[in-house]
């Protein structure tokens, strides 16, 4: 195992893994619910839905539509998302601590996502976390997203690192499936959004983990390679 008390390499997923954006996610779909004089939707309501994207937030927020009315909504979505961004929601507490904790030992973060690269660029300004991000990769970034391993294989090989030197966090089956695929170990992130009927335990993460804060001691991380 490498020196340091944390893994060298940490990448994280972003929405329901870093950044709490729901409530940026529910202003949104809002906006859109009132242009169309529907009553506003509640949070409870929307953010189960949020890892899952843009499409899976419109089919939530207006269930009656077909699927050709909610992708004829998208560019609507991300056009409002973007005014949206960072005005409602923030990190999950303790994020910041851990991301200092892993600056501080050594280690080097990243961030990939399914989030289109120019909104994750924004969402990283806009926390001042853009210089402390050392790779970014967006679900438009490459020719595959997630669950696919590409992403995650690209963002190791920028960073120079071997895949399973690295460790994976993420809140959604896709992030540990892409993982898995890629050799990667993996954090279950408890915290973030899920459907009622998704089973974390099964997704085959090799840690599950309440709490940000949790992974601030060194021992709640999978082992990972030299």
């Amino acid at each position: 195992m490498s020196a340091g008390r944390f893994p060298r390499t940490v990448l994280f997923d972003l929405d329901g893994t870093l950044l709490d954006s729901a409530p940026d996610m529910l202003a949104t779909v809002n906006r859109m619910r009132e242009r169309r004089s529907r009553p506003p939707m509640r949070l409870e309501e929307l953010r189960p839905h949020v890892s899952k994207g843009a499409r899976a937030m419109s089919a939530a927020a207006f269930p009656d539509a077909d699927l050709a009315e909610r992708q004829d909504m998208i560019p609507e979505f991300l056009a409002i998302y973007r005014e949206e961004l960072g005005r409602h929601g923030g990190p999950f507490e303790d994020v910041e601590a851990l991301l200092q904790a892993l600056e501080d030992d050594g280690a080097v973060w990243g961030v990939v996502t399914n989030k289109p690269e120019y909104l994750a660029s924004e969402v990283l300004r806009a926390l001042d976390w853009q210089f402390r991000c050392k790779v970014l990769v967006g679900g438009d970034s490459l020719a595959e997203r997630k669950p696919h391993p590409l992403p995650l294989l690209h963002a190791a090989h920028a960073l120079e690192a071997e895949p399973g030197a690295c460790v994976y966090v993420g809140d959604d089956e896709r992030d540990i499936e892409a993982a898995r695929a890629a050799g990667m170990p993996s954090v279950v992130a408890l915290w973030g959004y899920r459907l009622g009927d998704d089973l974390p335990q099964d997704w085959g993460g090799d840690v599950l983990v309440d709490r940000p804060g949790e992974l601030l001691d060194p021992a709640r991380w999978p082992a990972r390679g030299a």
